[in-house]
C-alpha cells in the first residue's frame, strides 16, 4: 500500500456555491482533476525517496527535485487558494479587519491595490498566481507573480491571498479571457481568512 504524504483538502463550501463567478464544472474539475494531480505526483515522489533509500540508489535528484517543487507548490498553493474563497451570499468579496486598513495604508485605497494586483495577476507571462504578501522586515504589503508554483521571491514573505491564472482555473467558464476571471475573483475573495493570515504574521 503506497503512503499518502499529502491529500485532497475538502472544500468548505459545495461546488456550485461560487456560482455565477466560478460554475460548479469548472471548480469540481479543478479540484478533483488538476489539484489532485499534483498531490498524487508529490506523493509518488517522496515514496521514491523512501525506495531509494531503502534500496541504497541515487536519483537523479536534479530532476526529481525540481519535480517535487512543482507539484509540492501546486498542492500548496491550490490549498492556500480554496481557502482564498467564500460564496458571494455569504460576505464574499467584502474587504474587513485590520488588512483592510494595511491596504489602505500600503496602497492608498482599495481601489489603488485593486487595480495594482489585478494588472500583476493578468500581465503574468505564462501559468501561474498572483499573490498579495506581507514584507516582515519592511512592514509592507506587496504584489508578487508567482510563475507556475514556484516561489521566485524573498524567502520569508508571508502569502496572503492568491488567485490562480494558470487556464485550467477558468478555461470551461471564459475560455482564455484571464482578465475577466480576475474580474469575478474579487466577488468571491474570502478577507476574514486573508485578514485572519495577516493577524498570524
Amino acid at each position: 500500500m503506497k503512503k499518502q504524504f499529502y491529500s485532497l483538502p475538502e472544500l468548505t463550501y459545495a461546488y456550485g456555491d461560487l456560482a455565477p463567478h466560478i460554475s460548479a464544472e469548472q471548480l469540481m474539475i479543478h479540484h478533483q482533476k488538476h489539484h489532485q494531480a499534483y498531490v498524487t505526483a508529490a506523493n509518488a515522489i517522496l515514496e521514491k525517496f523512501d525506495q531509494a533509500r531503502q534500496e541504497d540508489k541515487i536519483l537523479d535528484y536534479k530532476s526529481e527535485l525540481k519535480s517535487l517543487s512543482f507539484n509540492l507548490g501546486g498542492h500548496m498553493l491550490h490549498s492556500l487558494f480554496w481557502k482564498n474563497l467564500m460564496p458571494e451570499k455569504q460576505g464574499g468579496g467584502k474587504v474587513q479587519g485590520e488588512i483592510a486598513s494595511k491596504i489602505n495604508e500600503d496602497f492608498g485605497g482599495f481601489a489603488r491595490f485593486k487595480n495594482e494586483f489585478t494588472a500583476v495577476a493578468a500581465s503574468l507571462e505564462g501559468s501561474g498566481w498572483g499573490a498579495l504578501v506581507y514584507h516582515p522586515a519592511l512592514n509592507r504589503l506587496m504584489c508578487f507573480q508567482i510563475e507556475k508554483h514556484n516561489f521566485l521571491f524573498t524567502p520569508g514573505l508571508e502569502v496572503l491571498l492568491v488567485v490562480d491564472v494558470f487556464e485550467h482555473a477558468y478555461y470551461l467558464d471564459y475560455k482564455q479571457d484571464r482578465g475577466k476571471f480576475i474580474e469575478a475573483f474579487w466577488n468571491i475573495v474570502n478577507w476574514a481568512e486573508v485578514n485572519k493570515r495577516f493577524n498570524k504574521k
